[in-house]
């Protein structure tokens, strides 16, 4: 935890880039099991390189996944899993995700337009939720920033719940981004890559430098 904020660096593909993320402090290495993603690591090289891993939370990344494969997930031992999805998922499935992993386990990223808020029938279902930005042709991953006052407002409602802010976030942006969302938990991803599953120590230590720099504010 950097000055009261929690950090997971997502779309992790390499020991390399684990062992840096883990020297910079972070709290949660995240694993893309995702196939389409261009941070595809998948669950074989996930297990591979697993015993190496430093030990910090791990989180697997997952689309829509079917029972099967979230049983699969949570034998591989990842200590949270996070589901992204679209906002017209039936409540069932989303309720058989929370059954099968648990809700402390569960983090919903669920694909929400400008206009719709977080439903209310998820908030019971997981203890987190990941606030990343709309794209009708991708779930998350996209380097775009989303609508920070919007988060803040959620995370005030709700403060049964975590809400982890994700979208574009990096070292140009994350001290605005953390002044207007009011957020202590934080996603970052392709805002400290090179290329897509390439992570950059630099950007991530100048992150972590304007994060000191916004909570000292």
């Amino acid at each position: 935890m950097i000055d009261g904020v929690r950090i997971k660096v997502c779309g992790l593909t390499s020991l390399v880039d684990a062992e840096f993320a883990d020297r910079c402090g972070v709290d949660y290495l995240g694993f893309n099991l995702y196939a389409k993603s261009p941070r595809y690591l998948g669950l074989k090289k996930f297990q591979a390189m697993q015993k190496l891993l430093p030990e910090r939370k791990t989180v697997a990344v997952a689309v829509e996944p079917t029972v099967a494969e979230l049983q699969e997930m949570l034998a591989a031992d990842f200590d949270f899993i996070q589901i992204h999805f679209r906002a017209d998922t039936p409540l069932a499935t989303v309720a058989g995700w929370s059954a099968t992993a648990g809700p402390d386990r569960l983090w919903l990223a669920p694909k929400l337009p400008a206009d719709m808020d977080v439903a209310a029938g998820w908030l019971p279902l997981a203890k987190y939720f990941l606030w990343d930005t709309f794209d009708k042709n991708a779930f998350g991953g996209t380097g775009r920033t989303g609508d920070w006052p919007k988060y803040a407002r959620h995370k005030a409602a709700h403060p049964q719940n975590t809400w982890i802010l994700a979208g574009g976030l990096g070292p140009d942006n994350i001290g605005d981004a953390l002044r207007q969302s009011g957020a202590n938990f934080i996603d970052v991803n392709s805002g400290i890559e090179t290329a897509p599953g390439v992570k950059d120590e630099a950007k991530l230590r100048r992150l972590i430098v304007q994060v000191h720099e916004a909570r000292g504010a």
